[in-house]
Formats: structure tokens, sequence, C-alpha cells
């Protein structure tokens, strides 16, 4: 009962936010990243469902202010879910045109297929201190398209939301 009492008093002495002075999210095009796979590798069934894992092995990244290349040795893991959603998570290094390493996750949810496909991600980046650190402190959003059977490759875009 006491910590009830204490939620509603926090509740009601909070300062009130006015919704129309929150102004809606804003996005700005940071990267587009074409990476190179392989075919993917079957890990078998889970518990949560089939899982795969899809070596990444190359590619090349390009935006204003960085440039580089997709290093290989990479990896999507991917747990196709018995909805038919496949939830993907890509852990990989890209290597900018000054030899700075950038770690980058990629966690993307994928429905549906053709006009009704939805494949949008969270992008996680770690970049040492320098030149590239600001990609530590902003919220990245992605998209993920196949570039299949052009190339072997997906073209991820990586959005910076502000």
């Amino acid at each position: 009962m006491r910590q009830v009492l204490a939620m509603s008093f926090l509740l009601l002495s909070a300062p009130h936010v006015n919704a129309a002075e929150v102004a809606p999210p804003r996005s700005e095009l940071v990267y587009e990243a074409i990476v190179d796979i392989a075919p993917s590798v079957s890990l078998g069934q889970g518990p949560l469902g089939e899982r795969r894992m899809v070596p990444i092995t190359g590619g090349e990244f390009h935006g204003a202010g960085l440039s580089g290349k997709v290093l290989p040795g990479g990896a999507d893991r991917q747990l196709i879910r018995s909805d038919g959603v496949r939830q993907l998570d890509a852990i990989y290094e890209m290597q900018t045109d000054d030899g700075v390493i950038i770690s980058v996750r990629n966690e993307v949810l994928v429905r549906g297929e053709g006009a009704d496909r939805y494949a949008f991600s969270k992008i996680t980046l770690n970049a040492p201190s320098g030149r590239y650190e600001w990609l530590n402190q902003s919220l990245f959003i992605g998209t993920l398209s196949s570039l299949r059977p052009a190339r072997n490759a997906v073209s991820i875009k990586a959005w910076r939301v502000y």
C-alpha cells in the first residue's frame, strides 16, 4: 500500500508535459552499406523456431563523411519463428577509408513479402574516441533489402534519429 501511495504521489507531482511541446523525431541518412553474404547455414530447430547463420564476407559502405569497407568475418544469426517472422541479429565490423574500425550490431525484424514486406532494424554502432565517436551518441534505425539475384548481398541504410 505504501508503494502505491508513493507512486501516486510521484505521478501527481511530476511536471506536466504538453504533447504539443514535444517535437516528433526526425532522421537523416548516415550511410548505406552493401554487405556481401554467403549462403545460410542451418543451425537446427530450437524451441523458438528454426535457427540459421549467414556469414558476412565483405562489402562497402558510403555516406556523408563516412565510407569504407565491410570486413569479412561477421555473421547474421537468424531465428525463423513459427509465425513466419524472422529475427536477425548481425554482428560485424566496418573499416573507414582512414583505417578506423566501427563495430556494428544490427537487430532486424522481417515479415511479409513484396509490397507487404516489413524490414526495419535497430543499429548499434561502436566507434573509438576521435573522429567517429559521435556514432556512439545517437540512436540509429535501419532498412534492409536484398540485392539478389544481381549480387549475393543486402543493402542496409542506416538513419540517425534526432
